[in-house]
């Protein structure tokens, strides 16, 4: 037989790996908002678990980044609609490639752990090991894009009352895993059990829960608009601050005359002005209104939350904890130049105060827009007695994309990991009110201005996610790398038993 007829077959099952790797990174973002196949996903990870099976660590390593790639380009499509015209598809592209390869770190391990008893199990906790990896490095991580976000629409969602995100995620890529290692027909799989994440989930189902425990509280949004120019916004803060006045004017008006109900609270977006220690016209507007306001404000070297009172004026504030690297603190700034328009303005700095203010008789969770893809700050709110979350944000810049969507399924799967209502104030939409099971009451449409009215449970009970989320992701993390660590130990071990000779 010549070498070409050898070969051939070879190129053929190589190239089939790679197109079944990219089809699955396919699959897997279109498992994510605005649509609502969450079922994608476990097609998603049976195919990267086939096309891994059986290969070597470097072409498992190859395959997960052109799984990773093929993922984030699609995912983070709205950041080439934001920079793009400037600066070309190079930070897209950069971005995607570096996630990409926190994925194909994973994968390489998988051929590792893959011929352990439970195979699947181990190599899914590989996967959330590398998302808990990339929401923290480089320079504080970037955590859009994990397998929870993508499943607000399906069954596995209760499981985030349990172990938040890293749950969620793991449940679904274990069933991904375990399905095809079942078909594959693995020793160790002879029954459905990749079943058991969805059985576990329905069996969480009665802890989500969306019953007022401590009243009720109307809360108006209002959501200014502004143009859709993408970076032309940096030179028209102001349009954007009258916008918000007039939408703040107009919502008074129709309180006065009766055809809305009067709120208890009014949410403005993230950074929809700019304000000093004085800001006579906030202070009438808010008066106007005569109800308690949380201003989204950029405040000296802050993006703030500010709690103004109709009478009182500004009084206590939350600063943003999380800031985007390359936006609002720039690391390694001669090379950001080539990425980001940002690169020659100062950093904002950090808060450290947990994100609740009491304003309107009520105990306020704050996450600031890019923060509720971070576990720990709406964790940290609820955990200081925050009985309802408001989530202002600025998605002005991203043009028409799904960056949108992806952030509100985002706050959806928080709400059920807090048992907590969430009100989303976006400065262009979509500006939403979530109920604790994360159900959308009620939404805007895209660059529209519009006011949003509805009421929302108060809730002070607090779930095992609130409790111990922390202690599970890290025991999560342990588990992942045990049986790298070990995998060799384990494997002689169990074929030395197989082979009647035990040691």
């Amino acid at each position: 037989m010549s070498d070409l007829a050898v070969a051939t077959p070879l190129l053929h099952r190589t190239a089939t790996r790679f197109a079944t790797a990219a089809l699955a990174g396919g699959l897997l973002h279109v498992a994510f908002p605005p649509r609502t196949v969450w079922w994608t996903a476990i097609l998603a990870f049976a195919g990267l678990w086939w096309a891994v099976s059986g290969v070597r660590a470097r072409r498992a390593a190859l395959l997960g980044f052109v799984f990773g790639l093929v993922f984030f380009l699609l995912h983070l499509r709205w950041i080439d609609d934001f920079l793009g015209r400037d600066f070309g598809p190079a930070p897209w592209v950069v971005l995607s490639a570096l996630m990409a390869l926190f994925v194909a770190g994973a994968c390489a391990l998988v051929p590792r752990v893959a011929r352990l008893p439970g195979g699947p199990v181990w190599a899914a906790l590989l996967f959330v090991l590398q998302e808990t990896a990339r929401g923290r490095l480089p320079f504080n991580g970037f955590p859009w894009g994990r397998v929870a976000f993508g499943q607000v629409e399906g069954p596995y969602l209760p499981l985030a009352a349990v172990g938040g995100a890293p749950l969620v995620s793991f449940a679904v890529v274990v069933t991904g895993f375990g399905v095809a290692a079942w078909v594959l027909g693995a020793r160790d799989v002879r029954r459905p059990w990749p079943v058991l994440p969805l059985v576990a989930a329905l069996a969480v189902t009665p802890l989500v829960d969306v019953a007022a425990q401590d009243g009720v509280r109307t809360v108006a949004v209002v959501q200014g608009n502004a143009p859709d120019v993408g970076l032309g916004l940096m030179g028209r803060r102001d349009e954007v601050r009258r916008d918000h006045l007039r939408a703040t004017t107009e919502l008074a008006s129709a309180i006065r005359a009766g055809t809305t109900p009067v709120p208890d609270l009014v949410v403005w977006p993230e950074s929809a002005t700019s304000t000093g220690a004085r800001d006579p016209e906030l202070d009438h507007a808010v008066a106007d209104l005569g109800v308690p306001t949380l201003i989204g404000a950029l405040r000296r070297d802050e993006n703030a939350v500010i709690a103004w009172d109709p009478v009182t004026g500004a009084g206590d504030s939350y600063a943003k904890q999380e800031l985007v690297p390359f936006a609002e603190h720039i690391p390694l700034r001669p090379l950001a130049r080539l990425v980001t328009p940002f690169a020659d303005a100062p950093d904002l700095r950090a808060g450290t105060r947990p994100g609740v203010l009491d304003v309107a008789n009520t105990r306020v969770g704050v996450g600031i827009c890019y923060e509720v893809a971070y576990d720990g700050v709406l964790r940290e709110s609820a955990a200081n007695g925050a009985a309802v979350f408001v989530v202002p944000t600025n998605n002005a810049w991203y043009g028409r994309g799904e960056m949108t969507y992806q952030q509100l399924a985002m706050a959806r799967l928080r709400a059920v990991e807090h048992g907590r209502a969430v009100v989303v104030a976006a400065i262009s939409g979509v500006s939403a009110v979530v109920r604790p099971d994360g159900g959308v009451v009620r939404s805007t449409g895209m660059f529209t201005a519009a006011t949003l009215v509805d009421t929302v449970p108060l809730r002070t009970s607090t779930t095992p996610a609130t409790r111990w989320g922390g202690y599970l992701e890290a025991l999560l993390t342990l588990a992942a790398l045990w049986p790298v660590l070990s995998a060799r130990t384990v494997l002689r071990c169990r074929d030395a038993v197989r082979r009647g000779r035990p040691r």
